[in-house]
């Protein structure tokens, strides 16, 4: 990453994989509340910014259909404005390279990666906590990415612990289909019981797949599904096709709400087998693990 006084830039905003999701309930305010393990990746959008002395926040190449205004980029920076009384303004650029509606986070990520840059930029130096807080305000997986460790998360998804998780390389897949969230969420056959679990118990069944090598032959099965797969694949027969399809080729999931789906490799080149074997028409990408988020140190 490249710094000076009044820019930053190629700041990684890195996806996510759910590594399971369960659908424990659903609040009184039409909230679910649910149980994951969030896995960072090497895969990310790059933005840059160049600070504004004149307190106008600027989105220089918006997305289709996405109004300025409704950005989650721009959410942020206004947000964080508003919180620390900040003067300065910024103008935000985006090298889009994570698919939207994929369930791998990229808006959610973009926003984390905006409040810790800024936070930098800004000279702000607001504690992480804060950061987390003020992301709740953009989205359920925002908190996470400003987080910046993999997690065992609880609540909406802002109850966050830290999880250690071994190396893996991943295959992350996405058909040609947008899923909407809420779509998914207002489903009559989102199963909304699934049994609380605690952490020791995913760490517990992580320590019994390393030991019998299940984290290479096996994984994900080994622990947990993702309530909201069944439903997807169900409404979308283009994400049953790419579930179908890793079927002979690795234990795969879904991920979010989809549309991604995903398996895990012991090694690149393993990956990289079974991505040369893709039907066209399918957007792929070939990641690794993360421990922190790399702009980790933007907040205390």
């Amino acid at each position: 990453m490249t710094e000076t006084e009044d820019m930053l830039r190629d700041c990684a905003a890195p996806a996510k994989l759910n590594l399971f999701l369960h659908v424990t309930g659903r609040r009184e305010d039409g909230y679910h509340e649910l149980q994951t393990v969030f896995q960072l990746l090497d895969w990310s959008d790059v933005l840059h910014f160049r600070r504004r002395d004149d307190g106008t926040v600027r989105h220089l190449r918006p997305l289709d259909g996405v109004p300025e205004q409704a950005d989650l980029s721009v959410r942020a920076a206004r947000l964080l404005q508003q919180h620390s009384g900040c003067r300065y303004g910024v103008e935000i650029d985006i090298d889009k390279r994570l698919p939207m509606g994929a369930g791998i986070g990229g808006g959610s990520s973009d926003a984390a990666t905006t409040l810790l840059a800024l936070n930098r930029l800004w000279r702000l130096y607001l504690p992480r906590a804060t950061l987390q807080a003020l992301a709740l305000e953009l989205g359920a997986d925002v908190p996470f990415f400003v987080f910046g460790r993999n997690a065992f998360a609880q609540g909406v998804g802002e109850q966050l612990q830290p999880v250690q998780l071994p190396a893996r390389t991943f295959l992350v897949v996405k058909p040609a289909v947008h899923v909407p969230t809420a779509e998914i969420f207002r489903s009559e056959a989102l199963t909304r019981d699934t049994k609380r679990i605690t952490i020791m118990d995913f760490l517990a069944r992580q320590n019994i797949a390393d030991d019998n090598k299940a984290s290479e032959a096996g994984w994900p099965d080994n622990f947990g599904r993702n309530d909201m797969q069944p439903v997807v694949a169900g409404k979308y027969a283009e994400v049953a096709q790419v579930l179908d399809w890793f079927s002979t080729i690795a234990p795969a999931r879904m991920t979010g709400s989809g549309a991604s789906v995903f398996a895990a490799f012991s090694s690149r080149a393993e990956a990289e087998l079974a991505q040369a074997k893709l039907p066209a028409g399918w957007q792929s990408a070939i990641a690794s693990s993360l421990d922190r988020h790399p702009l980790y140190t933007f907040a205390s």
